[in-house]
């Protein structure tokens, strides 16, 4: 047993001893399982108290705080592992640098995406009508700009100076520089987009072909999810510099069609059938009284002599449009089939004008 003993005390791997290593790897075992029961135990206890106080500040700063504590056992555990290791690394130090700069990093931005209700609060001094989407933009570039900054706090760790970096690829750094470009187009396209309050979240709109609901205008692009459900992402650059139809700015919504009845229809009747028409539209609750409103009798067509409607519902929601417009067709229906009038289609008549006598 001794012996056993010994040759495991004197035996090495890659010139550390084996004992060592077992109880490197004992101790970091010992702080996930910290870790597990920290989660269990502490993190459990502490939701349970912050969610019986009025106030919701303590329940976001627990959210925000809670997952980098528990990532902290990991670097605690894996730092002094390597310490009884006794291993003089550049690279482990480096790299437990580099998990401590990440927490920092991870724990700003957490609290931005805790607090995104705050920014909101913030953007409604901009105007009601966009401070979702300022607000949207606001959290997204502070979240870029924590990512950037952690990103380069490590480069510059490790010793990698970042503009001197970019500048020695050549090429590379005038492609970067052409990307930038682009990007930096997109931004400003983006707050374009938002100061002329062209459109907002939840709008209908047409963009270059384009047509659905925006669902995000973000800092490079806008988000568009069409009617079939399709997501689209369009660069705001292509936005500013295209035609944008929003029909969700229009506050009615056009009904316009052509009835055709059959030629042996009297002008008298055709008089009526229009005048009880234009009555009925009038007496709609769905249609809006003061737009523009035609009915007339407006052409002879080959097959029809055509009645023109032409109104407009007081909703552009689509739904509600489309009962109405039912409601409508429904009821000049009603209109001619009381005076049994029958609706035309395409047809020809043939008139035989003598038939050939018989041999």
């Amino acid at each position: 047993m001794i012996e056993k003993l010994n040759y495991f005390i004197n035996k090495t791997f890659l010139q550390i001893p084996l004992y060592k290593i077992a109880i490197s790897l004992s101790v970091f075992l010992f702080f996930l399982i910290l870790r597990k029961l920290f989660s269990l135990i502490i993190i459990k206890t502490l939701q349970k108290i912050v969610s019986k106080t009025k106030t919701k500040l303590d329940d976001k700063i627990l959210s925000i705080i809670r997952e980098p504590l528990k990532f902290s056992f990991i670097i605690i555990g894996l730092y002094i592992s390597v310490k009884i290791l006794k291993v003089d690394s550049y690279i482990i130090t480096k790299f437990v640098r580099t998990m401590i700069i990440f927490s920092i990093f991870w724990l700003l931005y957490a609290a931005v995406k805790t607090f995104d209700d705050s920014i909101f609060i913030f953007t409604k001094k901009f105007g009601k009508d966009l401070h979702r989407e300022i607000g949207k933009f606001f959290s997204k570039t502070i979240k870029i700009f924590i990512i950037a900054i952690g990103v380069v706090a490590i480069l510059q760790d490790w010793g990698i100076n970042v503009s001197a970096f970019i500048a020695s690829l050549g090429l590379g750094g005038l492609a970067f520089a052409l990307a930038a470009k682009d990007s930096a187009a997109n931004l400003f396209a983006g707050l374009t987009i938002l100061a002329d309050k062209s459109l907002k979240i939840d709008d209908w709109i047409n963009v270059n072909g384009v047509e659905g609901v925006v669902e995000d205008i973000g800092i490079r692009s806008t988000r568009v999810r069409t009617f079939e459900k399709s997501l689209i992402t369009i660069p705001n650059q292509m936005i500013t510099n295209n035609a944008i139809e929003n029909f969700s700015k229009r506050n009615i919504r056009r009904i316009k069609m052509n009835i055709g009845v059959t030629y042996n229809t009297s002008k008298e009747t055709i008089t009526k059938i229009i005048k009880e028409i234009r009555n009925m539209v009038k007496k709609h609750k769905g249609i809006d009284k003061d737009a523009l409103m035609l009915i007339n009798f407006d052409e002879f067509k080959d097959s029809s002599l055509n009645i023109f409607i032409y109104i407009f519902t007081n909703t552009t929601v689509w739904a509600e449009y489309l009962q109405t417009k039912e409601d409508i067709n429904l009821k000049i229906m009603k209109i001619i089939e009381k005076h049994k009038v029958q609706f035309a289609f395409p047809s020809q008549s043939i008139y035989i004008e003598q038939i050939p006598k018989k041999k």
